[in-house]
């Protein structure tokens, strides 16, 4: 069975392996406090989970959920990474994180950062433009009229696969943006970010979407 390394234990992380374990696939998750906190959660998710270190998840998923807030990035362990699928669900607040300026004149994107301090992974972006609560409740099975799509980002075509096929068994159309260079499009303040919409709104409100805000 598939396992993925969730680093990262918050409302998107938490989310994630909810929905994962619910559709069979073993998880390890983390986050920067230490596995004995979260015990709670591991009892809930059950059998089909355990805590672990960052670097522990990391080595242990056959690929990888990194959801932590972009001033963290540093903290993402790259080695255990290398040659693994990294879905990062992340999006960069200046309010939160502090300002980057590449990030602010739209000279880089965050997903692309991520990139480049895992130059070993192949990060794909995902789950960043929906509310973390509908990742486990407005999924739909395939073909469902006006099923709600969701947007993905990869400079490598095996991650986008990967998360095309995640997204589908989580209940969700996938819209591939392209490259990490236009991830921006989807991110905060942006026409497609946290609404729902299926696939022909979402490649509109991609096309709509202003490279600053």
């Amino acid at each position: 069975m598939t396992t993925i390394g969730i680093i990262g234990a918050g409302h998107i992380g938490s989310q994630v392996a909810r929905k994962a374990v619910e559709l069979g696939y073993d998880v390890v998750i983390s986050n920067s406090r230490g596995p004995e906190t979260l015990a709670a959660l591991v009892a809930e998710l059950g059998s089909r989970a355990r805590a672990a270190t960052p670097a522990e998840a990391a080595v242990a998923g056959d690929f990888a959920v990194v959801t932590v807030p972009f001033r963290s990035l540093g903290s993402i362990p790259a080695e255990p990474l290398a040659g693994k699928i990294v879905i990062d669900t992340g999006n960069y607040y200046w309010e939160r994180d502090g300002h980057v300026p590449a990030l602010d004149k739209g000279a880089a994107t965050s997903s692309g950062l991520v990139q480049e301090h895992l130059p070993g992974s192949k990060v794909a972006k995902a789950f960043n433009h929906i509310r973390y609560s509908e990742i486990t409740t407005d999924g739909t099975p395939a073909g469902t009229p006006n099923r709600r799509a969701l947007a993905t980002a990869s400079d490598y075509p095996e991650a986008s696969e990967l998360v095309t096929r995640l997204y589908d068994e989580f209940g969700f159309d996938t819209v591939n943006i392209g490259p990490l260079s236009e991830s921006w499009r989807v991110e905060r303040d942006r026409p497609a970010y946290v609404v729902r919409q299926n696939a022909a709104e979402l490649t509109d409100n991609l096309a709509k979407a202003p490279r600053t805000v």
